[in-house]
Parts: structure tokens; sequence; C-alpha cells
């Protein structure tokens, strides 16, 4: 409700004005003539979806981004350092693809395969130049959930000793069954995904909000990290599934810590500090290091030798990764057996792993300005998981820690994601099996490594304590929620969670009375401001929320409350006073019963003696001003109704008037307009609609005239289409200047 009066000086007039000029809704329609566009006619619509060669290029162009950008592709200034860029992200693809198929209970060459299939599609599809697409410890330690829950060790365990009964895991039958599994959750994810995408729903995202995104990434990294103390301190734990897993696994490991393995437990710090203080070295020196260190493959490398030199499986009784098969799978279908199973756990992973994407793409986008399609990513994320199930991958999104040391290395595009597929390629075919006597400790070890940045997220915590309580309980709730529910059962807790808070928001929304700040034309919050007056009888209210069916009832109570008048008792006690005076009027009536028949024989013979009646104005209500049945006598009858008469001479009957406050001996409100700010309104429903007719009805029985300011567009069309349709019209509506009035 601000007023540029400097602009109001210089604005031509094309119709003279008066501010308090009132205009009707036809008026005011014929004044403003409102643009009403044409429907366009079906030859219209057909031409629009009918398919042509400029449709089908523009389609093609949109599902192939990589159509738009390699044919301008600068070779001379962009492929060195995509290069070197894509040789970087290859060296971490590698410990970190065989690491979170760990984490994913697979077989370390999975990770592999998802380091090198979808990674490839990417390239064709993707629209952002700097993620890294592939293996993430979140999704991982997803799937991990689910592959624990489904497909058990304990599902596979055998008796080798019929004496002893002692028992082994089959491993080998276990990891078929795990692999098969997964391939067909990754294909649902990708199925969901690129449905969503063509279906140009990639704006589900943002029911995933920042706090909810980063609380369920902090709860993910806890998972992640309970789940590796097994191989760091080198024993086996039951496998638990569903709510409160997290804790027994937790507790099982503590009650376990007797038997820890010293030379696992030894191998795993030494290499654990060594990670560290390299990974810090790199963040101290990026400026003046050409490479980050790839201390990652350096440790893979190292541990590799010295557990095949000192035989640490076989004398310290060291787990190791064991057979990596070379060679490339041929694909394989997806079992449909395990659909009815995932479907649920499938398109929660769909959405983290989307959200994840788009979040880092675009963060990437606006640094070096260009835009990502997203919905093309949500294709091109699902295609990379679709077809990527056909050959023994598993679900993938975007690495923050890759994409990090893709961007700060120089990569400009998707060649350096290309570059590392070589990388892998080459590991896949000839290197892979080199690693047999790689501890697994050492991968649990890269993957706790990698987790520090998501446990820096802790710090959020503080931080939405001093700026916004509710994203901190969104924060929270989300935490607590996949912790103890498990990741799929609280990602939907949180999401529930984080949309009532926008219902509770509404509901606790801020009503205030405004006042005009001295000697200006703003309107703010009288309790707030020392300066905003009041205008003398006028209320001006506002609510900071819309107002629909949740809050309704809460506006109109705020409201009444606000307005400094106690509206109910004040149409209460003119309902008593009106019984009053009826019941007055119907005792005058009683006495004056005998003299009306007198008066009417009189006037049959020609008598003009006649006394005036006095009529019951309270049992029927008329608009002021106007006359009761012309120049008729009403008669009550015995049954209570009333009958007209045609007088034989010329009565003048007493006008008709309703009956006033000040009439009925009641004092008469401090104010007498009440104008409601519908500013922040931005729609209304039915309940809204019939809320204000009460509105208006209560306070038109005080004498209390009631405006709406500042409607919108599709709130006028809402106002018409209620007056025009079945509910009855609010009242006649009038604007001045775009204040509506009843």
């Amino acid at each position: 409700m601000i007023i540029d009066q400097e602009m109001e000086k210089n604005e031509p007039q094309l119709y003279p004005r008066d501010e308090h000029t009132v205009l009707s809704e036809a008026e005011l329609e014929k004044l403003g003539l409102r643009n009403q566009a044409p429907s366009p006619s079906i030859c219209t619509r057909i031409q629009k979806i009918r398919c042509s060669g400029s449709t089908a290029k523009s389609l093609l162009y949109k599902l192939l981004p990589i159509l738009t950008w390699l044919p301008r592709y600068p070779v001379k200034e962009w492929l060195l350092k995509d290069i070197i860029s894509g040789f970087s992200v290859g060296i971490m693809h590698l410990p970190q693809g065989l690491a979170y198929a760990l984490l994913a209970g697979l077989p370390p060459v999975t990770g592999l395969y998802s380091s090198f299939y979808p990674v490839l599609l990417y390239f064709f599809f993707g629209t952002s130049r700097h993620i890294s697409v592939g293996p993430f410890a979140v999704i991982s330690v997803m799937i991990g959930s689910v592959t624990d829950s489904l497909e058990p060790s304990s599902k596979y365990l055998e008796i080798i000793n019929g004496t002893n009964k002692t028992t082994i895991i089959n491993y080998p039958q276990r990891d078929a069954a795990r692999v098969e599994l997964v391939a067909a959750l990754t294909f649902l994810v990708g199925t969901f995904q690129v449905a969503l995408g063509l279906l140009q729903f990639g704006f589900v995202a943002i029911y995933l909000s920042e706090p909810l995104v980063r609380g369920y990434t902090t709860a993910a990294s806890v998972q992640v990290l309970i789940s590796q103390l097994k191989y760091i301190f080198g024993f086996d734990v039951e496998e638990y599934s569903g709510p409160l897993s997290l804790i027994y696994t937790f507790l099982e490991i503590c009650k376990r810590l007797p038997e820890t393995n010293i030379g696992t437990l030894i191998t795993s710090l030494i290499a654990l500090v060594c990670i560290l203080l390299v990974k810090m070295l790199n963040d101290r020196f990026a400026k003046k290091l050409p490479l980050p260190i790839p201390v990652e493959l350096l440790t893979i490398i190292i541990s590799t030798a010295i557990s095949y030199g000192a035989k640490l499986n076989a004398n310290f009784g060291v787990s190791v990764v064991g057979d990596i098969p070379s060679g490339m799978r041929p694909p394989e279908v997806p079992s449909v057996n395990y659909f009815g199973k995932v479907v649920g756990n499938s398109f929660a992973i769909a959405m983290v792993g989307y959200v994840i994407c788009i979040s880092l793409g675009k963060i990437f986008a606006l640094k070096h300005g260009y835009t990502v399609d997203s919905n093309q990513e949500l294709i091109a994320l699902g295609l990379s998981n679709f077809v990527g199930s056909f050959f023994q991958c598993y679900s993938i999104s975007c690495s923050m820690s890759r994409s990090l040391v893709q961007e700060s290395t120089g990569g400009h595009s998707q060649v350096a994601g290309l570059v590392s597929c070589l990388i892998i390629l080459a590991t896949i075919l000839k290197i892979g099996e080199l690693f047999y006597e790689l501890p697994k400790a050492i991968l649990a070890v890269i993957i706790l490594a990698n987790l520090k940045g998501m446990f820096k997220q802790f710090k959020d915590i503080p931080e939405l304590w001093r700026s916004n309580f509710v994203d901190l309980l969104i924060w929270l709730v989300t935490f607590v929620a996949t912790i103890v529910l498990n990741l799929d059962m609280g990602l939907g807790v949180a999401v529930v969670f984080s949309l009532l808070t926008v219902v509770f928001r509404t509901q606790m929304a801020k009503y205030s009375i405004l006042g005009q700040v001295s000697k200006t034309g703003i309107y703010k919050d009288v309790a707030e401001y020392d300066k905003a007056e009041k205008i003398p009888g006028v209320t001006i209210f506002r609510s900071s929320a819309t107002v629909y069916f949740a809050n309704a009832e809460l506006y109109a109570g705020a409201l009444k409350k606000k307005c400094g008048v106690d509206v109910d008792n004040l149409i209460k006690r003119k309902k008593k006073a009106l019984k009053k005076a009826e019941k007055k009027a119907k005792k005058e009536a009683k006495k004056n019963k005998k003299i009306v028949p007198e008066a009417i024989n009189g006037c049959d013979s020609g008598n003009n003696n006649l006394g005036f009646v006095d009529i019951d104005m309270g049992a029927k209500s008329q608009e002021p001003g106007g006359d009761c049945n012309g120049g008729d006598i009403i008669v009550p009858e015995h049954n209570g109704s009333v009958k007209d008469l045609e007088p034989q001479i010329n009565i003048q009957p007493q006008p008709c008037y309703k009956p006033t406050l000040e009439s009925l001996g009641l004092e008469k409100p401090p104010l007498h307009s009440l104008i409601l700010d519908f500013t922040p309104v931005n729609f209304v429903d039915t309940v809204c609609i019939k809320t204000l007719k009460n509105i208006f009805r209560d306070f038109r029985e005080i004498e209390v005239d009631v405006y709406l300011v500042g409607c919108h567009g599709d709130i006028e069309c809402r106002f018409l289409c209620i007056t025009e349709n079945s509910l009855q019209p609010i009242n006649q509506c009038y604007v001045i200047g775009g204040i509506y009035a009843s």
C-alpha cells in the first residue's frame, strides 16, 4: 500500500479521476476494458501438435544436448584441460567405485560398471558441464539398506561340518542374488526418472527443500559411518532392517568390540590418517598444485602391494576384496520378480539422486554462466540408470567430491567424463584383477574419508537456530526420522513434515492493524511502528498469509479480536433490543386493535375522524427511504399475518426505516469503515468466500462498511464467478481505486 505521489503527478490522466469515485463492477469492466484472449480454434491446436521438420529437429536437439554443444566445442581452448580433468576424476572413480559397491553390499566390480556405463550415457544426454555422475555414498547406502533387508547374508548360510554344525555364508550365491535385486531396483529408478522428465515433472525437486536434503544426507552419512565400522574393526555383525535397524547395528558393534582384528584396525587407522593428511594438503595448496594428489588411488595401490607381500589375509586374518572378474558382461534383462518389493524404495532413490544432481548442477551453472534443464537432467539420469540396469550397474547420482575436482582442475565440459570412462574401461578390461589382495578395510577408510564434507553439515544447526526456527525443525525431524526409521521411511516422514510446516505457517499467520506513517502514504503495523497511526474511524486489517479453508476461521476470529469492537456482543445486544422493541410494538398493536375497525367504519360512512395507526416495522425490514405499500394500510390479523386495506380517504402512513443502533439505544462503534488488505492473498476458495460473507453480514449489522483492498486479477474473477454461479453473491461489489466494497 505504498503510493508514489511523484509518479501519480507525472502519470497521464486518460480519464478524469476522483479519488472517492465509487464504481460498480460493471462500470469498472467498461472503464478498464478487460482483455479477454480468444480461445484457440481446433485447427490451431492441431497445428501446434502436428509433427513437422522443425519440430522434430528441435525435439532431437532437446533430447540430445550433445548435438548443440559438441559442434561448437572449442578444441584448442578446452580439450587439454578436459583431458587433465578427466584423468583426475578417473583415478578418483576407481577407488570410489570399488568402495561404494562395498557400501551397497555388492561385488566391487559392479562399482566399476556403474562408473562406466552411466557416465558414458550422461555424456550424450546431460546438460551440466561440470558434475561428475556415478556412484555416490548416500545412494549406495540407500541401496545397501534394500539389499540387507531383502537378501540378507543369513539367508545364504550353509553347514560345512555336520558334526560341529559350522556354518559359512555362500558369498557367490548371495552376491548373484543381490546383483539381480539391484538391477531390478535400478531399472525402476530409471523408469521413474525418465517418465517424470518426459512429463515435465522436473519441478518435483522443489518439494525437497535444502534443510530437508542436508538433514537427510547428514543422517545418511551417519548410516554410512556405522555400516563401515565392521570393516574397520574386522568382524562380522548381524544384519538388521526396518525401523531402529541402525541403533541395533551400533549396539551389536559395541558388543563385539572385544573381537576386533588388530591387524585390520591398525591398517585402517594408518590409511585413514594418511588420506586425511593428504586431503588437507590438497585443500591448503590447491592453487599451487597443478593437480590434486590422487591419495585414494595411491592408497589402494600401496595397500594392495603390502597386503600381497605380507600376506595379510593369511597371516593376520585381514579380509580382502577377492576376485574381480575382467572383461565386459553381456546385457541381461532385469528380473521382474523384485519389482513389487522395491517400487517404493526405487521412487525414493530416484528423487534423492535427482535432487542432489540438480542442486549441484545449478550451483556450477550459476558460477559459470549457463543453464541446466531440470527436465532433461531427469531424462539423462533416468536413461543412465535404465540402460545401466541391463549391465549390472546400480543407481547413480552426482558426487560432490569428484565434481569439485572436475571443476577445479579446469574441466569445461563432459569430455572430462568421457576421459574418465576410458580409464575405468581399462581397469575393467585388464587392471581390475590386480586388486585381488586389496583389504576391504582400505575401501571402508576411503568411504569414511569422503564423508568429511557431509559431517560439516552439522554446522547448519546453530546457523538455522539463529536464522529460521522452522527450517531447523525440518532439519532435525529429517535427521532423527532417518536415523530411527531408516532411509526410505525417514524420507517420507521428512517430506510430509516439510509440507505440513507450510500449512502450519498459514494457520499461524501474523495478523496486524495497519496505520499510516506520518506524512507518508506508507501503512505499517501499529504494534511495530510508533509513528504509524490509525486513521480515525477506519481500521485496516492485514493477514500475512492467504485465506483458505485451513485458516478462514482463524482469520475471522483475529479480525474481530483486533478491530477494537466486540462484534458478537454488539450484535447480541442489538438482537435483544430488537426483540424488546418488537414486544413493545405488539402491545401497542393490541391497544389499537379496537381503533382500526372503528376507523374503517368511519371511512365507510364518510366520517373523516380517523386516528393514525401505529404500524409494526420490525416484522419486515426494508431499505431506508422506502415507503410501505404506497398509501395502503397494514392491519395485523389474529393469526399474525397482515393484509392491505384500500383506504377511502387520504391517509399518510408512517415511513419504513431500518432500526439503527442509536434508535435502539446502543452505542455506535468507533469505526465506520473496515478495510481488509488482500495483497498477500493469492487465491481464495469457497470457504474463504463464505467467511467473507459472514464478515460482511456481521459488520453490516453494526453499521460498519467493509472494503477489500489489493485483490489480484484471479481473485476478482473468482468473485465474478461466485456472483454468476449457484453460490449467493457476497453483496454488491464496488471499486474505489482498486478497493472492493460492500
